[in-house]
């Protein structure tokens, strides 16, 4: 096995994580100019990644550990050039400006810092980090971004959006995937890559674990073919992208069938990967929500929901490029199936840490949890 199955195969096992670290910064310190987000992108990053509670894409332990570098053509409001997004405060840093024969249009260069997610999940943080970002890529596609690229080359998203060669001592930053915000030429990235990089933020005193450093390691060498696809989301109300929510269980009422069909379609329609449903009420030969509560870092909420929509099917000797692709997959599958279900009026809740065990499919990727609602939704959830 590699490194990289190794590494799958102990994220999965009962292991569990070493003590939390400091998970340093909520937003990446860049040190460029801010700029108010351009009037044709304000609505669009405002119902998918902004806000200052980062709630409107889900993440592992509300840790946000995604990052969106937007490159920026001519015909917007702001000069063309490279500007990392600011969520909480919603705004635009300067990472340098580009000549005006820069590519039309607004791209999104997605980035994950290990960091901040690898501070609670230990060796079990990577493949979290590739479901993060499928969520935060559905979030965008919900929002009306119209494609995506879940398997662009690495190297290619990392000289597009300008990472520094060399951090300097600053947290790094590792490119997963690529959104069109606006229509495009396809070949904008390369064009983009053309351009001298930026400068690194600014530096950290925090020592790499092991954890954190193989984290590294695994996010710097996924492999990637560059293969955009329509983003496929449906068309909801803005108010079912902004009220999304992870439910707190108990949530145990079984959703009526046709709902959990309409769940179900979405996952399969916008992410193909393997999808399983299972039912408190009939789980029939097949393991039922609560028999999974072992393998899912031994959660016993899901002792007390309805219904478990399962993404499974990535063994743990998978090519790296399936990994890649299928974890990713799985994050947008879900983030696209709980906004269809808060639209229904269902309750749900990604389960994103699974590791082997007897009961239910092999080789779990993510679920989402789903039910009929006992008391009305929070208000607030807290990071």
């Amino acid at each position: 096995m590699t490194s990289l199955h190794t590494a799958l195969a102990r994220a999965r096992c009962a292991q569990p994580p070493g003590p939390d670290i400091p998970a340093g910064h909520q937003v990446t310190p860049w040190p460029g100019e801010p700029h108010p987000v351009p009037p044709r992108l304000d609505r669009l990053l405002r119902l998918s990644l902004g806000g200052n509670r980062l709630r409107p894409a889900a993440s592992a332990g509300a840790l946000h550990p995604v990052n969106t570098h937007l490159l920026l053509g001519p015909d917007n409001t702001v000069p063309p050039g490279r500007y990392a997004y600011d969520p909480v405060r919603h705004r635009l840093l300067a990472r340098g400006t580009v000549s005006a024969d820069a590519p039309p249009g607004a791209t999104a260069v997605l980035t994950v810092t290990a960091r901040r997610t690898v501070s609670h999940y230990g060796h079990r943080a990577w493949p979290l980090l590739l479901l993060d970002t499928g969520h935060a890529t559905a979030a965008l596609a919900l929002a009306g971004a119209p494609q995506w690229c879940p398997d662009a080359d690495i190297t290619l998203l990392a000289a597009a959006a300008g990472l520094p060669p060399d951090w300097h001592g600053a947290e790094p930053e590792h490119p997963l995937a690529a959104v069109r915000l606006t229509p495009g030429p396809t070949d904008a990235l390369d064009h983009w890559a053309a351009y001298a990089p930026g400068a690194p933020p600014l530096p950290t005193s925090h020592t790499p674990p092991p954890a954190l450093q193989e984290a590294w390691r695994i996010l710097g060498s996924l492999p990637g073919t560059t293969t955009w696809r329509p983003t496929a989301a449906p068309v909801l109300p803005d108010t079912a992208l902004t009220s999304r929510r992870s439910a707190q269980p108990p949530f145990p009422g079984v959703p009526e069938r046709t709902l959990l069909d309409q769940v179900l379609a979405t996952a399969r329609r916008t992410a193909p990967v393997p999808w399983r449903l299972l039912t408190a009420r009939h789980p029939g030969t097949a393991a039922a929500p609560a028999d999974l509560a072992a393998r899912a870092a031994g959660q016993s909420l899901l002792g007390h929901v309805g219904a478990l929509l399962v993404a499974h099917g990535c063994p743990d000797d998978a090519p790296p490029a399936q990994v890649r692709q299928d974890h990713v997959l799985a994050g947008h599958g879900v983030g696209l199936a709980q906004a269809v279900a808060t639209h229904l009026g269902l309750a749900s809740r990604p389960i994103g840490s699974w590791q082997h065990g007897p009961c239910g499919p092999p080789h779990i990727i993510h679920a989402l949890a789903l039910g009929v609602r006992t008391q009305p939704p929070e208000g607030t959830d807290r990071p």
